[in-house]
Formats: structure tokens, sequence, C-alpha cells
């Protein structure tokens, strides 16, 4: 049987396979995912060392492990590690956050959100794993540009309870020509609920009153998407 790999303090470890110093030298891009977590979390405690900490974190969402899986955990999913406390955790949610917005930088300023597929490719990496329900509105231009996004509910949440009236203040305040809906089921299946019906109609309706367009929609499944508007384009 072979041996498990035993992880060594920053310290034990040969200066030329110190995370810092193979940073230094080489650039962050030479690190793996578990020696870039390890300067994140920077000390271990007594019975666990950092780069040990940085597996287990690689390892902690059962459902999609690595990175990816990082990145759908939240604080009190961290401190689940032993080793992990207060503070590292508020650390590490804020890397991952910072991860997300930074993804975006690209998507917001070149990106074209025309299609179904379009919106489902910027979310999906995102909110395919999360464990909790969240309802995101996308605020666009009359070229279909982003011009912001925001968090409309986060944890259970009642398609049929979303209040048009917050969507459209957003919307107002970004002078924003269309909007796009995007929620995740956590369940995996993108299967739309008779409430995600209903609060598109509601939702398209008031928006056509005031003149502000609902394109589209979204429910993001486990690596796949339901569009509630079809194929749209502007």
């Amino acid at each position: 049987m072979k041996e498990k790999q035993k992880h060594l303090t920053m310290k034990e470890l040969p200066v030329t396979e110190r995370p810092y110093e193979k940073c230094e030298k080489n650039g962050a891009g030479m690190l793996s995912d578990a020696e870039l977590l390890a300067i994140v979390i920077k000390t271990g405690t007594r019975g666990d060392k950092v780069m040990d900490l940085a597996v287990q974190l690689l390892n902690l969402n059962p459902s999609c492990q690595g990175l990816e899986g990082i990145m759908s955990l939240d604080i009190q999913d961290f401190q689940k590690i032993r080793g992990i406390g207060r503070v590292k955790a508020v650390q590490l949610a804020a890397v991952c956050e910072l991860s997300r917005r930074m993804t975006r930088i690209r998507f917001r300023r070149d990106y074209v959100f025309e299609t179904p597929q379009s919106i489902a490719d910027y979310y999906m990496a995102y909110m395919c794993h999360l464990e909790h329900e969240e309802v995101h509105v996308m605020m666009l231009d009359a070229r279909q540009h982003m011009i912001s996004e925001c968090l409309l509910t986060k944890g259970t949440v009642n398609a049929s309870l979303i209040a048009p009236r917050e969507i459209f203040i957003h919307a107002l305040k970004a002078n924003a020509v269309g909007i796009i809906l995007v929620h995740n089921h956590p369940s995996g299946d993108d299967t739309p609920s008779r409430e995600d019906l209903a609060a598109t109609e509601k939702v398209r309706c008031a928006g056509d009153l005031i003149g502000i367009r609902l394109l589209d929609h979204i429910i993001i499944g486990s690596g796949h998407f339901t569009s509630l508007c079809g194929s749209w384009h502007h």
C-alpha cells in the first residue's frame, strides 16, 4: 500500500520548496493549489501543519473537490477544519470573493450577454455547487453589456416572494435597459417550479410597465441550466 504523503511545516521544507521562496523566485504560477492556500492561511496548529490544512481545504467540499469546491464554501464551512479559526476563515472567504470578482471583470468589460448560454457560462462555475439558493439580477445596457449585478436573496428562497419593486429599484439606479434574473437549485435539478414561473411572469409584467425588459430568467442546476424565456436577441 502506498504510504500517505506527509506534509511539512514551512520551516521544515527545503528552502527551494517553501511556497514563499518559490513564489518570489519563480512566480505564483509555479505553485500548486495547496501551496497557494498555504501562503494565504500562513500557519498551522500544533497538530495540523499548514500544508495539511491546505490539503484539507481542497478536499472539504464532498460534492466538488479542489479550488472549484472551495469557491462555493462560506466562513462557517471553513471553520469546520481544526486549525481554521475565525480570522483565517474570513481571509479565505475574502480571497474567494476577490477571485470571483476578478474573473468577472473581463465579462463586464467585453462580454455581450445575448443568449441563455452566455449567461449560464458566466454563473455556472460559481452557482452549480452552492448548497444554498441565491437569486441574482443582472442590469444590462442597450448593447447587452452588463452595467452591474447584485445579489437579491440568499438562503432558502421562495421564488413567489421575489419583489419586483426591489429588482427595479436596482435597475433604475443603474439606468438599465434590460435585466436578467439568475438563481440556482441546490438539488441540482434545474426544472422550474410553479413559483419560478409565476415570479418570472410577475417581474416581466412589472418591467413592461416601466420600460425595462426582463430578458431572461436562468435557473442553474448541476452542470446544466434552464432558460425560462428561451432564445432571445437584442
